[in-house]
């Protein structure tokens, strides 16, 4: 198969442009997404390609443009709806969890809400606590939704395709700090099922779990402790809700120690979910405690300095690691 280098972004407008082509119920509706080219440029052309019925702006009112973007899936239409950023999801936060997330369970199978809410999520830079959130935690808590954390371009387009197409409500969640990172993906048609974790670094030390930016961290350390003849396997969970605890699992199976990094907070955080299960899955098999990287117990800070001490990085990974191994 022929591949080519596109940015996380670009990797996005093939997957909706793909998409739209393939089936003319998508459209795209958000702040800014259509004349502006999107305020991360994710949406770039489309607008002049299909139009104003397809590519909608919507006024500042996420509460307003995410119901009526609800409705348009209930009558069979298959919306996509960008949040600038997904802490403004909390404004429609109602129209998220109460109905796209409940109508099908609630009106007995008979309706569908395929509906995919997307856009940058976690800390950017310097934006300060209010514009800093980790929503996976909090979306993941209810029934009725999918949830999915890419963390390169090939897992972006693949996992979006999938998303548009699932009949459920997903939440896809992207991050400001990445879209323009670049890497070789397919040119051809490719999904990524969503539920499937991806074994990115094969290891036999340790297991290193993680998603989305914090990632890219992980790979850092476990490059890091290669020099020093230590082998890290590295998970990339990708698919948050489902979770592929097979796979997991099984790594963890082999390595018998596991640290897990994510940048939402420690209390009631995703790595708190997959410690459980592995404890419940793995907890024969463990030679050590596990260990967790999150972001600290504090509103992100809006210095720059602070915002680097208080959001997992490397040098954090690296003493956890250290720790679970007894170095």
């Amino acid at each position: 198969m022929s591949t080519q280098i596109v940015e996380i972004r670009e990797a996005l407008r093939q997957a909706l442009d793909e998409e739209m082509a393939r089936d003319e119920k998508v459209f795209i509706l958000g702040e800014e997404v259509a004349e502006y080219n999107g305020p991360y440029k994710v949406t770039k052309g489309l607008w002049e390609k299909w139009g104003s019925e397809r590519v909608l702006d919507t006024p500042i009112a996420e509460n307003g443009f995410a119901g009526l973007a609800v409705g348009a899936a209930l009558a069979g239409l298959r919306p996509v709806v960008e949040f600038m950023s997904f802490n403004f999801s909390a404004v429609a936060f109602d129209q998220l969890v109460s109905n796209a997330f409940k109508m099908h369970y609630m009106s007995g199978g008979r309706f569908s809400v395929p509906i995919v809410f997307r856009g940058p999520n976690g800390a950017a830079k310097c934006v300060s606590c209010q514009h800093s959130h980790s929503y996976e935690a909090i979306y993941s808590l209810f029934p009725g939704c999918k949830v999915v954390y890419p963390s390169n371009a090939r897992d972006a387009k693949g996992l979006l395709k999938a998303a548009i197409r699932d009949n459920n409500p997903v939440i896809f969640l992207e991050n400001e700090l990445m879209y323009g990172i670049k890497e070789e993906i397919p040119t051809g048609e490719y999904i990524v099922e969503i539920g499937k974790a991806n074994r990115v670094r094969e290891g036999k030390d340790l297991t290193l779990i993680s998603y989305g930016r914090m990632l890219l961290y992980c790979l850092e350390a476990a490059e890091y402790f290669a020099k020093k003849g230590i082998s890290i396997e590295v998970i990339d969970v990708r698919s948050i809700k489902p979770l592929d605890i097979g796979l997991i699992a099984s790594s963890v199976r082999k390595t018998h120690r596991a640290v897990l990094v994510e940048e939402g907070h420690y209390f009631t955080g995703i790595c708190a979910e997959i410690g459980f299960e592995i404890v419940e899955h793995c907890f024969d098999y463990l030679d050590a405690p596990l260990k967790r990287v999150c972001q600290m117990e504090t509103p992100l800070p809006y210095s720059p300095e602070l915002e680097n001490e208080t959001i997992p990085n490397t040098k954090r990974i690296v003493k956890a690691i250290e720790e679970v191994l007894c170095l």
